[in-house]
């Protein structure tokens, strides 16, 4: 029986697999491919539309439980670089 998170974009429940985990590091949101970062981890579906909702919800502060706010470059990039993949 595989583990189930919530997708903090979307809301909806999905395998842990299916699903991508962000943490905080020094103030910046990064991306933890192996999910074994230390600290706590919001999850989201690799897509355009979970990640772009989850950031304008203000999503992953809340998460996470980080009252300041976060750095989402490397969540940006990730998006534009599938984006442009995809589209190529």
């Amino acid at each position: 029986m595989e583990p189930v998170r919530t997708c903090v974009g979307c809301r909806t429940r999905a395998p842990r697999s299916s699903l991508l985990r962000i943490v905080a590091r020094d103030a910046a949101l990064v991306i933890d491919e192996k999910a074994v970062l230390p600290g706590r981890g919001a999850w989201v579906h690799a897509t355009d539309r979970c990640v772009s909702t989850a950031l304008q919800r203000r999503a992953f502060g809340r998460a996470l439980r980080v009252s300041t706010p976060l750095d989402t470059a490397a969540l940006d990039a990730r998006t534009t670089r599938e984006s442009l993949q995809r589209n190529g």
